[in-house]
């Protein structure tokens, strides 16, 4: 079950959770994307009232990771996702939680392309909170029923391949300063609500696919939704969303362009509260922004525009079931898991990272709403320009797609592409996270361990990384090739692989980070070793067997930094 070379020809349009791995044979998902893009290049300067989708059948940094991608789509599909996951035992653990969160702040936007220079938009796409979601329509598609906060939605593909349906929630935010929504950039990669202020979302994605009859949707609803597919609504003040969640029903003005008179924007270095738990309509999430008194909500709920695509494999047509997404256990554990996904937690943190690269030469990159010409192809970084800025300069190459021009940036004036970077040589593999140099680096990412219903405390903090789901190298099936420091695609390890530290510097107790070595921080657990070991995940083949792959690197420890 080697992965083969990965090219961005076969890719359009993807997202961030990782999908089993399993052999789909029917239906065209890779056209499916294409022609969603393509429609929305041809449409110019598209109206606001225009249906768009985010398809994740091409590599963004919005869906959730696909174990064996190019089985499932037919191309490889992926993105790299360090991730701390935690564990308890105790009820209402997983699906009843809150993190205090500080969020960075950038360097100084003169000279941004100085070569020792990055910002956080090149760094990550979205850094986000996950919760595991009911979907009865979604993967394995099996069952008709999936009873809320409940483990007895537990069970191992081993046992049976009889799961009740499953989504995957992400809480994402979207850092600020470069090409401003809407825009396919950040279907594709990164791009920023503001210039100068931070944005979040709330994602929720699910996938059409029966693993054990091996079918997907039918052809009319992958061509309308996709077969991993998203909804999504930003953070509101008022907690109602702009525009239908849903893929069949969302417009680029309604769903997906923010509002700073609508939704929740946030300051650089803003001290927040994040909140997650259940209602009877649905996973509501509250941003309590302690630095300015705002505040901002979004609820899982048919009100909001969520819905379920329905799975009718064998029929002609495709229908949104309004839908109040619930989170699916009570607990949180290696039990806990969406089996059809890379990684294998419920509750945890996640950073989006390797999706930007810079492009830089004589040859300008076009100016394009959507990072699509109107003939349908989409930009790349042009022939007599680099990617990469310094000693990591080399000629561009064939992850080098969605790119867009400096011009286009309101504020960091960077040039760059914002496609899956296979070759782990992108801006997220250079020394350019957060270290303590706050001229030339942003600060980093900040937030606590969560605590559940009356402040209990997490047991078990779990560094996890999907390396193995995304490297080139790795073979799945016997771990061999597999690797810690990714190797790129000119045959020798990445420069740099970001990790956790944590500190008690800036955020009242004990407070988790995400970059470098930063001073002040108590321990970085061994920098990239911190992601431990190879560890097998059992997946549902056709035919209702399973099999046993490695996706993920992990390291289960007691939680060494508890919320105060």
């Amino acid at each position: 079950m080697k992965k083969p070379v990965k090219s961005w020809m076969y890719v359009v349009a993807s997202a961030a959770v990782a999908i089993a791995p399993v052999a789909a044979t029917s239906g065209t998902a890779s056209q499916a994307a294409t022609h969603a893009v393509t429609r929305a290049a041809a449409a110019g300067h598209a109206s606001l009232s225009q249906h768009m989708h985010i398809n994740c059948a091409t590599a963004a940094a919005m869906c959730t990771e696909v174990a064996n991608s190019d089985e499932v789509f037919g191309h490889y599909v992926g993105h790299d996702e360090p991730s701390l996951a935690f564990y308890s035992h105790k009820a209402g653990s997983g699906n009843h939680m809150s993190y205090h969160v500080t969020l960075p702040v950038e360097p100084p936007a003169s000279d941004p392309n100085n070569v020792n220079k990055g910002y956080s938009f090149e760094l990550s796409g979205a850094d986000w909170f996950g919760m595991a979601m009911c979907d009865t329509q979604s993967f394995p598609e099996l069952i008709k029923t999936c009873k809320p906060d409940s483990d007895s939605n537990i069970l191992n593909p081993a046992t049976s391949p009889r799961h009740a349906g499953e989504a995957f929630m992400e809480m994402q935010f979207y850092p600020p300063g470069w090409i401003q929504w809407p825009t396919w950039a950040k279907a594709v990669g990164a791009s920023s609500c503001d210039p100068h202020k931070w944005c979040a979302a709330l994602n929720i994605d699910s996938l059409s696919l029966n693993p054990v009859t091996n079918q997907l949707n039918n052809p009319t609803c992958q061509a309308k939704a996709g077969v991993e597919y998203l909804n999504f609504a930003f953070i509101t003040k008022n907690g109602k969303s702009t525009g239908p969640a849903n893929p069949l029903q969302s417009t680029i003005g309604g769903t997906f362009t923010p509002s700073p008179t609508r939704d929740l924007f946030m300051n650089p270095g803003d001290h927040l509260n994040v909140s997650f738990g259940d209602t009877p309509n649905g996973l509501r999430v509250v941003i309590k922004d302690l630095t300015t008194g705002q505040s901002g909500s979004m609820t899982a709920s048919k009100a909001n525009g969520f819905a379920q695509v329905k799975f009718d494999p064998n029929g002609t047509s495709c229908q949104a079931i309004p839908y109040n997404f619930h989170p699916m256990y009570s607990t949180s554990s290696t039990k806990t898991r969406v089996t059809w996904a890379a990684h294998g937690f419920n509750v945890g943190f996640d950073s989006e990272i390797g999706h930007f690269q810079n492009c830089t030469g004589p040859v300008k990159i076009p100016a394009t709403e959507f990072g699509v010409l109107p003939n349908g192809n989409v930009t790349v970084c042009p022939k007599g320009d680099s990617e990469g800025r310094g000693l990591n300069k080399q000629p561009a190459d064939g992850d080098d797609a969605f790119c867009f021009p400096a011009s286009e940036a309101p504020l960091y004036k960077v040039a760059g592409c914002t496609f899956t970077n296979t070759g782990f040589d992108g801006a997220s593999y250079q020394r350019l996270w957060a270290n303590g140099n706050t001229k030339m680096h942003p600060t980093p990412f900040q937030f606590s361990s969560p605590v559940t219903s009356g402040g209990q405390q997490y047991s078990q903090a779990v560094f996890e990384a999907d390396l193995p789901a995304v490297e080139g190298t790795c073979d799945v099936v016997t771990g061999n090739g597999c690797t810690l420091i990714p190797q790129t695609d000119s045959g020798g390890p990445a420069t740099f692989y970001p990790f956790f530290s944590d500190t008690k510097v800036g955020g009242g107790g004990c407070i988790w980070q995400f970059g470098n070595d930063i001073p002040g921080e108590i321990s970085d657990f061994g920098q990239n070793g911190q992601y431990g070991t190879l560890t097998p995940l059992d997946y549902t083949n056709p035919g209702g067997s399973s099999s046993n792959f490695f996706e993920d690197f992990r390291n289960v420890m007691p939680n060494p930094c508890p919320q105060s």
